[in-house]
């Protein structure tokens, strides 16, 4: 007698349903009460049993948990039965190839239930064979689910008891999960197995649960599910698996192990750029260097350099390690801000002017060389519209920059100059703090470094020194929240020193292995726009950093 394979016998029958039918939920009412004698079950034949013993599962398993076959015509089913409290409850079959049916109109619950009655762990597979394979390794508190598993996680939210048809079982079983402080995911390792895990995690609650992981069969691939790891590793290892059962993942809750990789990288120094990249001036780069995934906010009064700083630090970085960068610079004219690229770049004047002087201007064929340069490593984001860009349009855009031309740096030149639309009722400060905590998740999220400016309020009986970080105008959300505070300072009294000698005050930097507090000082070039590490003995007779 051969195992049924034509599944049209069994609908000619019309006593059980289709396996489209299997995810309809029978109101109570219409649940039919079944017996083993009512569907006409059978104990096992030597076929049978001899079909399970080549997957390791013996008699005695078999009889313990009362599988039985049913017979049609010349044909045989595996008859996976479902009890609860010694009832019989429904019934699914099985055939060679691998097809399942169940008894039409019966209620849908864990197989195995009576198992897990009372139990404090409790074990959940993916199908009636797994749960036999547990129980050969002697871990019965244990349960399959009654339908397989999904193709993918819903994207819907949980529906409530009555709705959620596919995931029945769950709530009919509600009474015995409750019980349980401890509940273990071992369906299997496929996509659908992971799909099912977190569907049954997302309705009993991933606090509760556990997830086993399948050792490796070789190099690239993990055995599939319970029954493999019985059959190629054994018994002792099926067990060995499900007590390391590791914790479910809860998105947002981790442990400091999850993370030891990285600690150990940081501590090998492996991670390229974390101690940040030197500023390209010997003065500063002990107080600021560049990390990627970091927001540094610079400001200062009017026409102190702030922009032709941050101009000569992007060139310096290009020159040493290849950044491209994204400029969102809204007071600059393209021309006037590609001038002083190129200038910083070629090191020669653009024009022979007021300050040219006897410096000779850059050729033609250092212009288009420039050109160049400039249109590989900037890439500009600017409003073709008559209104400011929002903080959302111009990171948006920064993303486009780094995912499709591989920008390491963004430029939001200045604050003033976007669209600050707050909600109703909503104060300048919590504006500040919302805009900056999306700009610095976009630094993080992405690695790149940005360099945000910002003037400084108006400063009443101004003395002519530095202004302090918590002088920006908005709020000082943009010294606490930022991970570098720069105020850059040009000297404009003959009497406190050179002119034109740029103070770069570091007011705040919070990752000490890039940097600490302090002041450097650099001398800038009007002709070439270039700045340079002052000579040691110049500094200003009156500072404030």
């Amino acid at each position: 007698m051969a195992l049924a394979e034509d599944r049209s016998s069994y609908q000619d029958l019309g006593r059980v349903a289709l396996k489209q039918d299997l995810g309809r939920v029978a109101l109570k009412q219409n649940i039919r009460k079944i017996t083993v004698e009512s569907l006409q079950l059978e104990p096992l034949c030597d076929q049978v049993v001899a079909y399970f013993a080549e997957r390791l599962i013996s008699k005695e398993t078999l009889l313990r948990n009362s599988v039985m076959q049913k017979t049609f015509g010349d044909q045989i089913a595996i008859a996976f039965t479902y009890y609860r409290g010694g009832a019989l409850v429904s019934c699914k079959y099985r055939d060679v190839n691998k097809k399942f049916w169940q008894e039409a109109n019966t209620e849908k619950i864990f197989y195995g239930i009576d198992d897990i009655e009372g139990a404090s762990d409790i074990i959940i597979v993916e199908g009636e064979i797994d749960k036999l394979s547990m129980a050969e390794a002697g871990i019965h508190n244990c349960v399959s689910v009654p339908d397989g598993a999904p193709p993918s996680v819903s994207k819907k939210d949980v529906p409530s008891a009555d709705q959620d048809k596919k995931y029945q079982f769950l709530w009919n079983c509600k009474n015995y999960l409750n019980k349980a402080s401890r509940i273990i995911l071992a369906t299997d390792g496929d996509t659908p197995g992971q799909a099912l895990a977190e569907e049954i995690a997302r309705r009993v609650g991933r606090e509760r649960c556990w997830r086993v992981k399948w050792p490796k069969k070789n190099e690239v691939d993990h055995f599939k599910d319970a029954n493999e790891v019985l059959m190629y590793l054994g018994p002792e290892a099926l067990k060995e698996v499900v007590d390391n059962a590791e914790l479910y993942p809860i998105s947002g809750l981790f442990n400091f192990k999850d993370y030891f990789h990285e600690i150990d990288a940081y501590y090998h120094k492996k991670f390229g750029f974390e101690f940040g990249v030197p500023t390209g001036w010997n003065s500063l780069n002990n107080l600021y260097n560049v990390v990627p995934g970091e927001l540094t906010i610079v400001t200062g009064v009017p026409n102190s350099g702030k922009s032709e700083w941050i101009d000569a630090l992007l060139c310096n970085l290009n020159a040493s390690v290849g950044w491209k960068f994204a400029l969102c610079s809204m007071e600059n004219k393209v021309r006037e801000h590609g001038r002083k690229l190129l200038e910083k770049h070629m090191k020669k004047p653009f024009f022979v002017g007021r300050y040219g002087g006897s410096v000779e201007r850059m050729s033609v064929e250092e212009l288009e060389q420039g050109k160049q340069w400039l249109d590989d490593t900037f890439f500009l984001l600017r409003s073709e519209k008559d209104s400011l860009p929002s903080i959302s349009w111009v990171l948006d855009l920064a993303k486009a920059a780094v995912l499709r031309h591989g920008v390491s740096g963004l430029v939001i030149d200045p604050y003033n100059e976007l669209d600050h639309q707050r909600l109703p009722n909503q104060t300048e400060t919590e504006y500040v703090s919302q805009m900056l905590t999306k700009v610095k998740r976009f630094a993080h999220h992405h690695g790149c470094h940005v360099w945000f400016v910002a003037h400084p309020r108006q400063l009443q009986n101004w003395s002519g020194s530095p202004p302090n970080m918590y002088d920006i105008s908005g709020s000082a959300h943009f010294i606490n929240k930022c991970d570098n505070g720069i105020v850059i300072h040009r000297n404009r009294d003959p009497e406190n020193g050179p002119i034109d000698l740029v103070q770069v005050c570091v007011r705040k930097v919070r990752n000490k292995v890039a940097g600490t507090i302090g002041e450097a000082y650099l001398e800038y070039n009007r002709v070439t726009g270039e700045f340079s590490d002052a000579a040691g003995d110049m500094k200003l007779k009156k500072s404030s950093c």
